[in-house]
């Protein structure tokens, strides 16, 4: 996806760019971009939001740093201390104090590693908090963009309260599988000792402001955000205020987030027009760039570039002791970082190696982290254009001597999985969770099938059972013409399954059966180690239906696949006792490959 600065870089993307260069320091994971020559004197640092708000920025900011690169300024992101690939922190009590130290060792970081002194601070949500607090204890901030901040912290926090309600009701969740512990969102708790600091912010009664300048995006609708540009204004900083155009859309989810382009030129505009000018020397580089291994509780993690042009960016988990099993290839959900759902792919990675099971997450080109592929269409989701990442992936653990591996994905990602073991000899096992389908009809819209996913019967069932839901739809809150559209859908494969004896024989209703079926068999003549994990709900136990079976009698013929249903689950698997089944298949299937 092209980003959007001067015509003359980002008309189109014509040639294979590389990934940021990972960095470790305090305990975390940073990605610093380089800047194409000439180089600025001044580099950018940014500052990330939390929970779901981070992950829908992750691609944004990637972006961003792409194109502050190629107008010659270098930039630096990071996860604060215990969030995203950072280590996790056993002593939470300083509040946002914590985030802040990351911070402080981050701007020291970019500037050994740019050789620029003069940084410019690019902050969101409550990462406008951290920026304004850190930048009272550095010198030479040339600037501040605080991009929808968090004003507020009780409102904040309320706001949060309703945002992981919607959330949860998106997916399904009933109360009763709700985290509500805390403040949860997304399947993310914030620390309680931060989050009792959030609630006492208020940023309108702040009386300084240590920059000379600063860029406020607004958001629509909240017009606090305009009152505290204003304020910001009696402080004496030169204040530039513009809307954030696509602020809610980028928020809403990172499956169908879509990028704030308009937003984004203006903060690459505000930037270039701040930032001090190139210099025509070469500046004095302290440190090169290197990732040293970030070591935990048996556990050691590397964060690498790998494939054409160090173009995909993952971290490898591998154990402190004896290898004892398989290495696992953790691929990512849809758009979610590699770190996962709730940092789902972290913990289970981290687990894993206890058990001496090697693994390797990692963001597929145009997802997050890994810039896109040249002349590949902006939607990778369900494309051929994946398997190459995968198979780079692989390249990466054979090069290492960490075969044999084996495919482990959710949702989109067990689709992708499914494919590698069909299509990759070095891909021994294969653990796929809420697949939507085995077969993908290239003709159909994966963004309109993103936009409006459909749900189970039994699903749509108990929510229309429910007052609640009622109220919304009555509201106008419920899309009823696509909801509608669904059910019909759904009726139309029950009916389809219930059928299919007769219908079997019309080439129509065959060939997507013998294609997926005619997989499964190829699976087991090359003895591919498969498990098969679903939510009891799960939209893709229909797909999984039209083939095996309302019974799952199908499974007759492959008795190596094992088949587990988890009851009381939503698609992401957000109840711990859910995870936990998920944790124990790979596991188990790890060692049990090791063993071959």
């Amino acid at each position: 996806m092209a980003g959007w600065g001067a015509a003359e870089y980002v008309d189109t993307v014509k040639e294979i760019t590389a990934a940021a260069v990972p960095v470790t320091f305090a305990g975390t994971v940073g990605l610093f971009m380089p800047a194409a020559a000439p180089p600025s004197r001044t580099a950018v640092m940014f500052l990330s939001p939390w929970g779901f708000e981070e992950m829908c920025t992750r691609k944004f900011w990637r972006i961003l740093a792409e194109d502050f690169a190629k107008t010659g300024i270098a930039s630096l992101r990071f996860d604060y201390a215990g969030t995203g690939d950072a280590l996790d922190v056993a002593d939470q009590g300083q509040g946002l104090a914590l985030w802040e130290d990351t911070a402080l060792a981050a701007a020291a970081k970019l500037r050994s590693l740019s050789g620029c002194e003069r940084l410019i601070l690019v902050s969101q949500g409550l990462g406008s908090t951290i920026a304004l607090d850190i930048a009272k204890r550095l010198e030479a901030i040339d600037g501040i963009a605080l991009l929808a901040p968090t004003i507020s912290g009780r409102a904040y926090l309320r706001e949060l309260t309703i945002w992981s309600k919607m959330i949860d009701e998106s997916m399904g969740l009933d109360e009763a599988q709700r985290q509500t512990e805390g403040v949860t969102v997304a399947s993310l708790r914030m620390p309680d000792a931060i989050a009792a600091t959030v609630r006492t912010l208020n940023l309108m009664t702040r009386g300084h402001v240590s920059t000379p300048d600063c860029l406020v995006l607004t958001r629509p609708g909240r017009p606090g955000d305009a009152d505290f540009a204003t304020h910001l204004g009696t402080l004496g900083p030169r204040v530039e205020q513009a809307a954030y155009d696509g602020y809610d859309e980028l928020v809403s989810n990172p499956t169908i987030a879509a990028m704030p382009l308009d937003a984004g030129r203006k903060i690459l505009d505000w930037v270039q027009s701040i930032a001090t000018k190139p210099v025509t020397t070469t500046r004095k580089i302290v440190h090169a760039p290197r990732a040293e291994a970030l070591e935990g509780d048996g556990f050691r993690e590397t964060p690498l570039r790998f494939g054409e042009g160090d173009r995909l960016f993952g971290i490898l988990c591998e154990p402190m002791g004896e290898r004892a099993g398989a290495t696992a290839l953790l691929l990512t959900t849809a758009y979610d970082r590699h770190a996962g759902w709730g940092r789902t792919s972290v913990t289970m990675a981290r687990a894993l190696a206890r058990d001496g099971i090697a693994s390797l997450r990692f963001d597929t080109a145009n997802v997050a982290d890994s810039p896109p592929l040249p002349d590949a269409p902006d939607q990778v989701l369900y494309s051929r254009d994946q398997h190459r990442d995968v198979s780079a992936a692989l390249d990466l653990l054979e090069t290492r001597e960490l075969l044999p591996a084996f495919a482990v994905g959710r949702c989109s990602g067990g689709y992708l999985a499914y494919q590698t073991a069909m299509n990759d000899d070095r891909c021994h096992g294969l653990i796929t969770v809420n697949p939507y389908a085995f077969f993908w009809d290239e003709t159909q819209s994966v963004d309109e099938g993103l936009r409006f996913v459909p749900r189970s019967l039994e699903t749509y069932g108990y929510k229309f059972l429910q007052l609640e839901t009622l109220k919304r739809l009555y509201g106008g809150q419920i899309d009823a013409r696509s909801a509608a559209r669904n059910i019909v859908t759904a009726l139309a494969r029950r009916a389809v399954r219930l059928g299919r004896p007769l219908l079997g024989v019309l080439p129509f209703f065959a060939g997507e059966h013998e294609i997926v079926m005619g997989g499964f068999r190829s699976l087991a003549r090359r003895r591919v180690d498969i498990s098969l994990i679903y939510s009891a709900h799960d939209i893709g136990l229909d797909h999984f239906r039209e083939h095996f079976g309302e019974d799952a009698s199908a499974l007759r013929n492959f008795p190596d696949i094992r088949l587990t249903i988890i009851p009381g689950a939503d698609h992401n698997l957000t109840p711990p006792y859910a995870r936990k089944v998920y944790l124990r298949e790979v596991r188990e299937m790890g060692l049990r490959l090791g063993k071959r």
